[in-house]
């Protein structure tokens, strides 16, 4: 009996600490959303303020007219859907072939991808953009922010280890009834990984969705600008639009929350995956 009563108070330590760290990240973002509907002067009155206002509109119309965030927000999902879905096939195939085939050079290239996630991004940016704008031509260009990172070694490192955790006997039957090397990556291993491919997902998105200074580098027109940037260009010497700009993050908030909703079964499957093995 007292065993039982001691689990369930553990149980329910347990949940209330987990509801009091939910609110304290969701609370901020609430807020956001909130002073997205305010005029400034109601921002910066110093009360909290929890209730829907009704200047969302009007914010949004300082918004679109200071910059084209519907346009910006345009951008941002191409690049950020592009790279995300050609990053996932390049890391899958990468991490694939590293799990599987044993092949000259296989040790010395996985030591490569290792010490690439040790070399800040910032360290090769400027050889990034002299090949990619300066002999590629590719400034105010979609290619030209989603070609480099490609082959991304995070993706790659991420995949190979999902990877080896596959039965080899469950492919190696595969590969015994005929099956090809293809196949048994796409029907099988795929299959397999999905909650693995579905993590990866979502730190490939949020990383090009947020990212801002290669962007910023490449698109140096207006028309190619991705939502962080004109979000940044809010903020100028004498003036800020803090209303517009809670407009923006809420609005760049949308699509990374529809992507975990619908995701959300294959990253939690992910996250459990090895506490059930």
């Amino acid at each position: 009996m007292n065993n039982s009563l001691t689990s369930r108070a553990k149980k329910l330590f347990i949940n209330v600490l987990m509801l009091v760290i939910s609110c304290m990240w969701l609370i901020p973002i609430w807020m956001m959303m909130i002073y997205a509907t305010h005029p400034d002067n109601v921002i910066f009155s110093g009360e909290l303020v929890f209730n829907p206002g009704t200047d969302f509109l009007k914010n949004f119309a300082i918004l679109q007219g200071k910059q084209d965030f519907s346009m910006a927000i345009f951008n941002s999902v191409i690049i950020a859907g592009v790279s995300t879905l050609l990053g996932l096939l390049v890391a899958s195939m990468a991490g694939y072939a590293l799990a599987r085939f044993a092949f000259r050079g296989r040790n010395t290239l996985f030591a490569l991808i290792i010490f690439i996630l040790a070399v800040p991004s910032a360290a090769i940016v400027i050889p990034e953009y002299i090949i990619v704008v300066k002999h590629m031509g590719l400034s105010n260009n979609y290619a030209g922010v989603i070609l480099p990172y490609l082959a991304n070694a995070v993706g790659v490192f991420f995949m190979r280890q999902s990877f080896l955790n596959l039965p080899a006997e469950t492919l190696e039957a595969a590969y015994l009834d005929g099956a090809s090397e293809w196949k048994i990556f796409y029907s099988i291993a795929l299959p397999i990984v999905r909650p693995a491919l579905a993590s990866l997902g979502i730190i490939l998105f949020v990383a090009h969705w947020n990212d801002y200074l290669w962007p910023m580098l490449v698109m140096t027109s207006e028309q190619y600008q991705t939502a962080p940037i004109a979000l940044g260009r809010l903020i100028g010497l004498a003036n800020i639009e803090w209303g517009a700009m809670m407009v923006g993050a809420s609005l760049m908030t949308v699509p990374f929350l529809l992507l975990f909703l619908i995701l959300q079964k294959q990253i939690i499957a992910g996250i459990t995956s090895g506490a059930t093995k």
